[in-house]
């Protein structure tokens, strides 16, 4: 079992930044890859970003590369998502996931923290 909570989110102005913190407890946080994901009202869970467990190597959605940024702290079992530029269209739940294989669906997140708000005005 994988415990996860996530940390950051509130109110931000558009073209503003936030930075969401994941912290995790239980199992060997260095086997798993973590993701972050994303569910606007009335919308579907939306991929975010990831980063590997072996060598840190980190996919973006489109709608958010060159703006956000993943990262992750073995040491402290710990994976960040720095959001830069926010736009009021990133406004949603923010959620952190912890998975075995590096992917974009969501069903193959086997963990999920609680998630945290991030909402952004115009």
């Amino acid at each position: 079992q994988v415990q996860l909570i996530e940390s950051g989110g509130g109110l931000v102005q558009a073209g503003g930044s936030l930075r969401l913190s994941c912290a995790a407890s239980g199992r060997t946080f260095s086997s798993y890859t973590m993701g972050w994901f994303r569910q606007a009202p009335g919308k579907e869970r939306e991929f975010v970003a990831t980063i590997s467990r072996s060598d840190g190597t980190t996919y973006y959605a489109d709608s958010v590369k060159g703006r956000f940024t993943i990262s992750r702290d073995t040491a402290k079992s710990t994976v960040a998502l720095q959001m830069n530029s926010l736009k009021p269209e990133d406004t949603a739940v923010y959620y952190c996931a912890a998975g075995l294989v590096v992917t974009v669906e969501a069903r193959r997140y086997a963990y999920w923290g609680q998630g945290t708000q991030v909402t952004v005005s115009s």
